[in-house]
């Protein structure tokens, strides 16, 4: 839903020009680095950029579905590490809170994190917990008025530059099930909490990535999110149920970037007298890759939309991230292609870069094989009960 198009336009203008402008000069500087530097970070502050998905009374932009996939299609459209600095506040970071938050803890966290003072994440994933996130080994006791939080949490995007943790840990011991997890609202200065070190990664220089810990962490009861205990996965997916959507559009902003860079190159570079363009199994990787950007981007727009009527999207929220995650993958061997050896040496070229930088893509928010059990057991249901997938 887009609530005033003219104003929306002018907002998806105005990224798109801090992108071209700002972004993509700087791509060099964040990679060597690997950081986002301190003064583009006040930039996308001044910008907004933190709080797009949080709502206008906590100080945020307050952006329907289909109004933030827009923008996350032209904010990805340069490094990774752009969105990804701001993409745990006005996604997965915050989400938990604004779906399920008290009134205390929005009012608390939310301004906050919409103007970029704090960074949030999304603490859920363990060594031993990734697909299988019911499997999850963090602790949290119950004492008087604490909870006494034990365990470690990995591969947790922005940790070592959060201010605020939604970890989820396990508070009945007795129960094996999703009943038994809780979130809590965890300050990075609370004692027991520690950050390991970013990890070296095989992409997405300035994108701090590692492990938390926790040992002996005590939180006050107050901080448990919404106030319930047993809730917490029930939480978590209703946060990566709309992040799922937002991913994809953050999957297919670097596909349309590669694909013109390798076009562009494909204009420009001659062999055998003529532009590689010309060559007809170059043009069939162009078109592949054209054709699948353009599904992926229908597919995302019309969920986002779904969403906003207040749609049931778990199926298309899978079929989304499967999809446009793939893609951009397949998207990225082609650009290398197109641009042959120079496609391989960071020298010459971004794509070797960009190559490194979407393998992730088909790995976090669930992977591309789980996504694909989970719309395969919803088709299964559709069938069963109606003998079609036609709505």
């Amino acid at each position: 839903m887009i609530r005033d198009p003219e104003a929306h336009k002018l907002f998806l203008a105005n990224i798109r020009s801090w992108v071209q402008d700002v972004a993509i000069p700087n791509e060099d500087r964040v990679a060597s680095l690997n950081e986002v530097p301190q003064d583009l970070v006040d930039d996308m502050q001044k910008n907004g950029f933190f709080g797009w998905s949080i709502p206008e009374q906590f100080g945020g932009a307050g952006l329907t579905t289909e109004e933030l996939v827009m923008a996350a299609l032209e904010l990805s459209y340069c490094s990774v590490a752009f969105r990804a600095r701001v993409g745990s506040n006005t996604g997965i970071g915050s989400e938990s809170l604004i779906v399920d938050g008290t009134t205390e803890q929005k009012d608390m966290y939310l301004p906050k994190l919409a103007n970029g003072d704090i960074v949030g994440c999304f603490a859920l994933t363990e060594k031993e917990a990734g697909s299988e996130a019911t499997a999850l080994k963090t602790t949290a006791t119950r004492t008087s008025d604490t909870y006494v939080l034990n365990g470690s949490k990995a591969y947790i995007t922005n940790a070592p530059i959060s201010d605020l943790f939604t970890v989820f840990a396990r508070t009945n011991l007795e129960d094996p099930t999703h009943n038994a997890i809780s979130a809590f609202l965890v300050d990075r200065e609370t004692p027991g909490l520690s950050v390991g070190p970013a990890y070296q990664m095989m992409g997405q220089a300035g994108s701090p990535v590692s492990e938390v810990y926790f040992e002996d962490c005590v939180v006050p009861a107050s901080s448990i999110l919404g106030g319930k205990e047993g809730v917490g996965f029930k939480t978590a997916m209703k946060a990566l149920n709309k992040q799922r959507i937002h991913l994809s559009a953050l999957s297919t902003g670097p596909a349309m970037r590669m694909l013109d860079d390798a076009t562009n190159h494909a204009l420009e570079r001659k062999q055998f007298g003529s532009p590689i363009g010309d060559f007809q199994l170059v043009q069939a990787m162009i078109a592949d890759s054209h054709t699948e950007i353009a599904a992926a981007r229908a597919l995302i727009l019309e969920t986002a939309r779904k969403r906003d009527d207040g749609g049931d999207v778990t199926l298309e929220a899978s079929m989304c991230k499967y999809f446009a995650t793939e893609m951009c993958g397949r998207v990225a061997d082609r650009a290398v292609q197109i641009f042959g050896g120079s496609g391989y040496v960071a020298d010459y070229s971004h794509i070797e870069r960009f190559y490194r930088d979407v393998r992730l893509f088909r790995l976090y928010e669930g992977t591309s094989q789980m996504h694909q059990l989970n719309i395969a057991k919803i088709t299964k249901k559709q069938v069963s009960e109606s003998r079609t997938i036609r709505r």
